[in-house]
């Protein structure tokens, strides 16, 4: 026994046989284990949001109804599951390759992932409709907001750059569209012509956005902006007559300029504005609240009202007497006899500012007769009176009775 266990061979072949009989040992607890009821090491989870591809003859059809996302639950292995929820290493779609024209169900489908992993897609299938995929020109149309514009100015017509896009897109969507327009988003007041970029929208009747591709997407709007305002006189108009012994010295207005606003033809024929003054009602220096008025045409005006300084005079009367009546035009061939008046003195009866009445005298008033191509014989004058300016005058005779006779 003991030369045994010195042998080399005999060690080696004994070690070998003992572990084989160590490896069936613990394989058959292995065994024993599996049969023992365990916790099982399967579970299941539901991802959201996956998107979902769909293959089919993208340049001849278009196909409507798939899901944008989907659900899907997965069943299987703790360690499988847990790694596709991360990952998302997996697809959903729908083959539809072979698909006709028209309304169909179909199911979608899920490749590349595990196959020790079961799939559940909610919805499992969905209703689609493939149809003829068409391209169309359409002219687009440009909108904003016409309360934007600042008051005294007015847009033009809008210019669209292109004026025309190709829609493509169903026939059935094509068919629909009633409005191509390209809408001019902008914040701030509009008063001078704006250029900025648009996208177009597709419309059906009841203004609707229709699925379509547009090309261009977006266009260049141009918006010209006029100014519609003027810049005019206030014109001063009296209307009525001073009363007794008032003279209206002068009438100032604060403001003596007014801004209109109106359409282009008729600011261009428009170059005033007034304020009406009724001076029938003024005794006294006074200030007038008046409004501004306008011609037919013109939508604004400011200021709306101004105010208006009125000064007074207030006149006196009196009677300067003992004016000679003149003779005036009378040819030397010929003598001139006043016969009335007889004294031939005239009497004015004078009234003004009593500043200027106060200091007249006779010899500031020339009245006369004027007596040019008169012939022989008697015959009745206007009687004619020149004097100072801003007074007024009456003679106490308005004609004068004469007689012509020729110069011996």
């Amino acid at each position: 026994m003991d030369k045994l266990m010195d042998n080399r061979w005999f060690i080696k072949i004994l070690a070998l046989l003992l572990a084989i009989l160590l490896y069936s040992t613990v394989s058959n607890k292995e065994n024993k284990l599996t049969d023992i009821n365990v916790p099982s090491n399967t579970t299941s989870a539901t991802i959201k949001d996956i998107p979902v591809n769909v293959y089919y003859d993208t340049e001849n059809l278009v196909v409507s109804g798939i899901p944008n996302t989907v659900a899907i639950t997965i069943k299987g292995p703790i360690t499988h599951v847990q790694s596709t929820k991360a990952l998302k290493n997996f697809e959903v779609y729908v083959d539809l390759t072979d698909a006709k024209i028209g309304k169909q169900k179909v199911k979608l489908k899920v490749k590349d992932l595990s196959d020790k992993l079961k799939a559940t897609i909610n919805p499992a299938s969905v209703t689609v409709n493939v149809q003829e995929k068409i391209t169309k020109e359409f002219k687009v149309e440009a909108e904003f907001n016409a309360s934007q514009v600042e008051e005294g100015y007015s847009a033009g017509q809008p210019v669209v750059e292109p004026n025309k896009v190709k829609i493509t897109g169903a026939k059935s969507v094509i068919d629909r569209i009633a409005f191509v327009k390209a809408t001019l988003e902008e914040k701030s007041k509009l008063k001078e012509t704006i250029t900025k970029e648009a996208r177009v929208q597709v419309l059906d009747k009841d203004l609707n956005k229709l699925d379509a591709v547009v090309a261009p997407e977006t266009v260049k709007v141009t918006i010209p902006i006029k100014n519609n305002s003027k810049i005019v006189p206030i014109n001063i108009i009296k209307k009525g007559t001073p009363q007794d012994g008032i003279t209206i010295d002068s009438i100032d207005l604060d403001v003596k300029e007014a801004t209109i606003i109106g359409p282009e033809d008729i600011l261009k024929d428009t170059e005033s504005v007034r304020v009406e003054v009724d001076v029938s009602k003024i005794t006294e220096n006074t200030t007038l609240n008046l409004p501004v008025i306008i011609s037919n045409g013109i939508t604004k005006v400011t200021p709306q009202m101004v105010k208006a300084t009125v000064l007074v005079k207030k006149q006196e009367e009196k009677t300067v007497s003992g004016i000679p009546l003149k003779i005036q035009g009378l040819s030397d061939s010929y003598i001139a006899e006043i016969n009335d008046p007889a004294n031939q003195i005239i009497n004015l009866i004078v009234n003004g500012p009593s500043s200027m009445v106060d200091g007249l005298r006779p010899e500031d008033f020339n009245v006369y007769i004027d007596l040019s191509n008169l012939d022989e014989g008697s015959h009745e004058v206007n009687i004619q009176v020149d004097g100072p300016a801003n007074v007024n005058w009456k003679p106490n005779k308005a004609t004068a009775k004469i007689t012509i006779t020729k110069n011996a």
